[in-house]
Order: C-alpha cells, then sequence, then structure tokens
C-alpha cells in the first residue's frame, strides 16, 4: 500500500494557527473573540483567515470541541468530544506545579511568536508530561523574577478579597486568554472587581483561589500548588454557572 500523506508539511512545521472553541448545544461559545485572535494570529504569520461559517453548527451532546486550523496550505474545521480527562479537571480540580521558563518579563526576541496561538504545542505538551512525572496535573510558568505567567495550555486566574484578576498579557509576553477575558468582563455581575496584573509566585501562594482557565476546561480549580494542599472556594461553582458550563 502506497504511504498517505496525513498533514501537509507546514502543518508538520508547525507553520500556521489554530483556535479551539467550547461548543455547546447553542453553538460556538466565544466565537466573535476566537475568530478575532484567529486573525490576529495568522496575520502575525502572514497569513489570512479564509471564510467561514460557524454560527449554524451545533454539539450533537451536551459539549464537544470545535478546532479551526490554518495553516500556509490549507484551512479546515474538526468537531470531536471533550478528553474526559478535561472534564474531570472542571469537576475536580488540578494540582499544579511551578517551574522556570527561562525568561525575564519582557525578555523573549523580537520574532517570538508569543501573541499567536500556533501549531508548535509540542513544547507545551512536554512540560505538561513533565509536570505529570511529578505528580501534578499541570505545570504554572514562571519568569526569571519569579512571576507567574501562565500554564502550558490554559490562562492563570486568582482571587483576592474581591478582586479576580489575571496577568496582562502584553506585559508578559503571553497569550491572550478568551475565557480569562470574558470571565473578568463579566465578574461585576456577581460583585468582583476585574484586575491586570502581575504576581509572583510568592504572592499567588497567598491568594484566596487559584484557576486556570481555557475554552474546554472552563475553570479548573488549582488544588494544590507546588505540594501545599489548597482550601476549596465557593466562587469555583459561581464562576463555572457565570460562564455557562
Amino acid at each position: 500500500m502506497p504511504d498517505e500523506v496525513l498533514v501537509s508539511p507546514a502543518e508538520l512545521f508547525g507553520d500556521g494557527v489554530f483556535e479551539t472553541v467550547h461548543l455547546r448545544p447553542s453553538g460556538p461559545w466565544l466565537l466573535d473573540a476566537h475568530l478575532s485572535r484567529l486573525a490576529r494570529s495568522a496575520a502575525l504569520l502572514e497569513l489570512d483567515v479564509l471564510p467561514l461559517t460557524l454560527g449554524a453548527m451545533v454539539s450533537d451532546g451536551p459539549e464537544s470541541a470545535l478546532r479551526i486550523i490554518r495553516t500556509r496550505r490549507s484551512q479546515h474545521v474538526t468537531i470531536s468530544p471533550i478528553p474526559a480527562e478535561t472534564l474531570r479537571e472542571r469537576m475536580s480540580g488540578v494540582r499544579v506545579i511551578s517551574a522556570g521558563l527561562g525568561y525575564a518579563l519582557g525578555g523573549k526576541p523580537p520574532w517570538s511568536l508569543w501573541a499567536a496561538k500556533t501549531l508548535s504545542y509540542g513544547s507545551n505538551f512536554a512540560a505538561r508530561r513533565w509536570a505529570r512525572e511529578r505528580g501534578a496535573d499541570d505545570l504554572l510558568w514562571l519568569s526569571t523574577e519569579g512571576y507567574a505567567l501562565e500554564s502550558p495550555t490554559a490562562s492563570l486566574v486568582w482571587l483576592t478579597g474581591d478582586e479576580l484578576c489575571t496577568v496582562p498579557p502584553e506585559q508578559a509576553q503571553i497569550l491572550p486568554g478568551t475565557t480569562a477575558a470574558h470571565l473578568l468582563s463579566v465578574a461585576p455581575s456577581v460583585g468582583l472587581r476585574p484586575a491586570h496584573r502581575l504576581v509572583t509566585i510568592e504572592e499567588l501562594r497567598g491568594a484566596d483561589a487559584i484557576w486556570l482557565a481555557s475554552a474546554l476546561r472552563g475553570l479548573a480549580f488549582v488544588k494544590s500548588l507546588d505540594g501545599a494542599p489548597r482550601r476549596t472556594s465557593r466562587w469555583t461553582k459561581v464562576l463555572l454557572d457565570l460562564l455557562g458550563y
């Protein structure tokens, strides 16, 4: 049997961008925000995004994962089940360890694609495997100064008093999170004040609650950080309800 080419060279080399959208029975959630980020990511790679009609797509179950992939040669959309592990983490929380990323704030080179959601996720998955080999579920990257940045596939969100915070993407040179941004935009409706600020790992340990936010997880409560157990928070259900998960 002749060999089949399953991916294009552009996909093989990671020369492309993608978005993962939470597909609900009502349709793709936060679709405009995801399409805007896809266009920004594509522009950084000097790509355009072909016209898409996704509004009519609905999940054939409670929820699914919709992925839009744009490479130098092609654009396609896939729908797949959300991994059971992701759903468990949303319900039961995650154990997180921190590790240095090797960059100071603002220290990434000018050609870095930190603001683009590219297909080059090999190191992200390697980081999660490294964390799991050490008994954790996920990793929290730190700058060389000790500032908490993001996880390999999620944004950092934390609560201190009535202030719901996330890391400012431009200042930290990290990918802007659509779920975290939406959460902060609606936080005042439940009496919380949104804030974008930097936080050291020492300060984060003193937070009232910590979460990892992403499209498919929604919010995963951090139940331990660097081996130290953390108390559950009543805000986890409040915020998940607010996001419609």
